[in-house]
């Protein structure tokens, strides 16, 4: 039977769907109508399915474009209404995806040409690359950090998007989202097929029986085979004990730098909508019921100036709405009661204040006083908490220190010990893959984490903070199974001109690494390894000088094994500062036969200053600020010009590989110094004779 229902509103609101009660008791409302944000009068929106065709023309607009008549039927139900000249969309159905894949693989770029091509973004935010990384970090390093919540509307079905960070270090980040979609785009580069990181996030997809489906990108460079990386794609769900169901993934093709997806990588498309066809079609809605009390478990945290926490989750059960008192159910399971201030969805790149949320849906919600990554939002009067989310173990630790040196407090804002502790605890709030431990001094914290580049994010955030602090050396986490001492292995890949191999094969071999596979890809020599966590540590940068920087290495954590044996640590000694003062050229010049220095002439320095490597193993104490000497003789020669070569400059990363373990980094908001711990060349020698520890100097 036939309804209507006549909107002669200029903002429609009608909730519900067919067949579903209203909170009026009304038997059966339409699906909601929604002001478009964007769009042009002419020409058709693929988020609005009146411009379809499957369901109706499209009205024209009339002269004044004040009023335009809009009449079409869906299903039983008729629309029939005068809207101020702008197009409806229903919002029919819902489908929540999570996109995972090796970093660099396309995930970000992807996501930016759904948003154009969807039109989402504002018609100036169009030529931009890379919008969803909003953050310093992410676009200075080119990777995905921090997981991100976009939407769109595509013919009637509201798609949640989620981008997940691609490094192995990241790696908590993805397994919390995952809880929040229902399937998941498995992103594939048509050249180096799955790599390490695909591997890791993949399987915590499937056994969380996600249904994928594959995208093999970047199938117009050279030298691409995606036939061959489908079939390895195929094999590494094979490997990882994928359902039959899952086994049947359908597969897209095309390249998302250029806008375009496929079922065939020979014949290129004009837009991504094969793509969003296929996440309509094989990603199943979310199953969840209205029907409950509610449950919502908190999985990422963000925060405003101006409303504090902001706890982001799907609703997995019953419906949330705005000034509805809940409970917290804590990891411990404890339980604190709380009202709801204010909750929001996700509509494009924005959030979208609403007064309530229904099961299956992304939201954000604010005033909830206490609550952590993990938590379950429930039923203030019966609470029923939801099993916790499973995180992997850090892998690596650091110490982390106030700085005492003797520019201690020049550069920064936050110098004390009580505000780098109370930074890192804020810190482990949202990143749960981050642990601290007390250690016997109150001005040092033991920071666990999953890897040098999941350490450095954090170091590099205080030190643009206004923080200054010390850090050591990286060390692994040894464990004790069965009484033998274990060690954390890494899955290592490297992809290298072929007349570079060997000098590949023999660094990772110096570092206990052994080889697993060595195969051709086009011009480039595929390797990979099993390697300790100790020996990936300065080998990137090793790596990457001996190849000329044609490498391309990757690397995740694969499982904990017996001690390998003492690895080589630093080959080459430190040139450290005899005396404090300025750096000056003529006694760089004199020194430039020592070794290599990381200063350059007019920087200040103090004693115990690392200011350069030494060609030979042992430390050498040098004279970085000595000046010449003014005579009334001159001459032939004795004026020439000093002639310096460029200081190496180091990344943070490459800063945190070099320390040895007599060695501090200090990190400032303008400097980062390598130091001895020991200052005073007296106090190092003492240091490094026992029969001498114990004398009074």
């Amino acid at each position: 039977m036939n309804r209507k229902i006549d909107l002669n509103l200029p903002h429609p609101r009608v909730r519900g769907t067919e067949g579903s009660p209203t909170r009026r008791g009304a038997k059966a409302a339409a699906p909601t109508l929604r002001r478009p944000k964007y769009g042009t009068p002419e020409g058709p929106d693929p988020r609005d399915p009146l411009s379809d065709g499957s369901l109706g023309a499209r009205p024209k607009p009339q002269k004044n474009n004040h009023y335009t008549s809009l009449k079409n039927k869906i299903g039983d139900v008729e629309f029939k209404g005068y809207l101020c000249g702008l197009k409806t969309t229903v919002m029919a159905n819902l489908r929540n995806i999570a996109i995972i894949a090796h970093v660099d693989h396309g995930k970000t770029t992807l996501v930016d040409k759904i948003l154009q091509q969807t039109q989402t973004l504002e018609p100036s935010a169009g030529g931009e690359d890379l919008i969803l990384d909003s953050n310093e970090q992410e676009r200075e390093r080119g990777i995905t950090i921090f997981s991100k919540n976009v939407s769109i509307n595509y013919k009637g079905t509201k798609i949640n998007i989620i981008d997940t960070p691609g490094h192995a270090d990241f790696g908590g980040e993805v397994e919390r989202v995952l809880n929040m979609a229902d399937g998941v785009l498995l992103l594939v580069d048509a050249f180096e097929g799955p790599m390490p990181q695909t591997r890791y996030v993949l399987q915590k997809a499937l056994s969380m029986g996600k249904k994928p489906i594959v995208v093999i990108n970047k199938v117009d460079k050279d030298n691409c085979r995606p036939e061959e990386v489908h079939e390895e794609v195929f094999d590494l769900m094979f490997n990882l004990d994928a359902t039959e169901e899952q086994l049947d993934f359908p597969t897209a093709y095309g390249s998302a730098k250029n806008g375009w997806m496929s079922q065939d990588a020979n014949e290129p498309a004009e837009d991504v909508f094969t793509l969003l066809d296929m996440v309509i079609e094989h990603v199943p809605e979310p199953k969840e019921t209205t029907e409950g009390t509610l449950q919502l478990q908190i999985t990422t945290i963000d925060y405003s100036n101006y409303v504090g926490r902001i706890a982001i989750g799907r609703v997995n059960r019953g419906t949330i709405k705005k000034g509805m008192r809940v409970a917290v159910v804590k990891r411990d399971g404890s339980v604190k009661k709380s009202p709801v201030k204010d909750l929001y969805v996700f509509e494009g790149l924005g959030r979208k204040k609403v007064d309530e949320v229904e099961a299956g849906d992304l939201c954000a919600l604010t005033g909830i006083e206490t609550f952590d990554i993990g938590d379950t939002i429930t039923d203030a009067e019966f609470p029923e908490g939801m099993a916790t989310i499973a995180i992997d173990e850090p892998t690596m630790n650091m110490l982390f220190t106030i700085n005492d040196s003797p520019f201690f407090g020049k550069e920064g804002k936050f110098v004390t010990s009580r505000q780098v502790r109370e930074r890192l605890e804020k810190e482990t709030e949202r990143n749960l893959a981050l642990r601290l431990e007390d250690t016997e001094s109150p001005d040092q914290i033991l920071v666990y984490g999953r890897g040098v580049m999941h350490l450095s994010v954090l170091i590099e955030t205080m030190r643009r903070e206004g923080f200054e602090l010390q850090v050591g050396n990286p060390r692994v986490i040894v464990k004790e199974i069965d009484g033998k001492k274990h060690e954390p292995m890494e899955s290592l890949i490297i992809d290298v001109p072929e007349e570079k191999s060997g000098k590949m094969i023999e660094v990772v071999n110096q570092r206990k690494g052994e080889m697993k596979v060595m195969e051709p890809r086009g011009d480039m020599m595929h390797l990979e390894f099993e390697i300790p966590s100790r020996g990936i540590i300065g080998l990137r940068t090793q790596v990457l000088n001996l190849s000329a920087g044609q490498a391309i290495m990757a690397h995740r954590f694969s499982e904990f094994a017996p001690w390998k044996g003492d690895i080589p640590s630093r080959s080459k000694g430190a040139l450290v500062v005899h005396e404090s003062g300025t750096v000056l050229a003529y006694a760089l010049d004199k020194l430039q036969d020592r070794g290599t220095f990381f200063v350059g002439p007019q920087e200040e320095v103090y004693e115990g200053q690392v200011v350069g490597e030494h060609i030979r193993e042992n430390d050498l104490v040098v004279n970085v600020t000595k000046g010449k000497k003014l005579t009334n003789m001159r001459s032939s020669g004795a004026d020439d010009k000093a002639r310096l070569a460029p200081p190496r400059r180091m990344s943070l990363e490459e800063h945190m590989e070099y320390l040895n373990d007599d060695e501090y980094l200090e990190v400032t908001p303008e400097s980062l110094r390598l130091r001895k711990m020991l200052l005073t060349e007296s106090l190092r020698k003492k240091n490094s004779n026992p029969a001498l520890r114990n004398v009074k100097m």
